[in-house]
């Protein structure tokens, strides 16, 4: 199953190794799951997960997110985004979670956020999940 996980997703992934979130990122090691990635996705997980708040809650360095980002790299399809729709979810910043979605052919798009995404999504037949709700699904 081709996913995308929105920046929300990857921040509970990392807090909690008991959640949802952490639990898809298993599955994504096991091959169960294939996330999909864009440059645009990236430089926002990166932004966000090297945040000095951040890294001061969780008690991460810069270092270990580095190291979860690259082995996210590794195991995930890389998309290039050719056709753009701006503006599309509620929230501009949104934008680039759905256009990485729709350019890499995803089966969801795994977020918490489902108030900016889902309408925009749906519009274009992709279906926003929470991360609960696809380890539901995928049991």
């Amino acid at each position: 199953m081709r996913v995308v996980f929105d920046t929300d997703v990857m921040v509970a992934a990392l807090e909690s190794a008991n959640g949802a979130s952490h639990q898809l990122l298993l599955r994504v090691g096991r091959g169960e799951l294939r996330p999909l990635l864009s440059t645009s996705l990236l430089l926002e997980y990166e932004a966000v997960l090297t945040r000095q708040a951040y890294l001061q809650r969780t008690g991460l360095t810069a270092e270990d997110v580095q190291a979860a980002l690259d082995d996210m790299i590794r195991l995930c399809h890389r998309v290039s985004v050719q056709i753009r729709w701006r503006p599309a979810a509620n929230d501009p910043d949104d934008d680039h979670v759905l256009e990485t979605a729709l350019n890499g052919g995803a089966d969801a798009i795994v977020t918490f956020n489902l108030r900016d995404l889902a309408k925009a999504a749906d519009r274009f037949g992709v279906p926003v999940l929470r991360p609960g709700e696809l380890l539901r699904r995928l049991k």
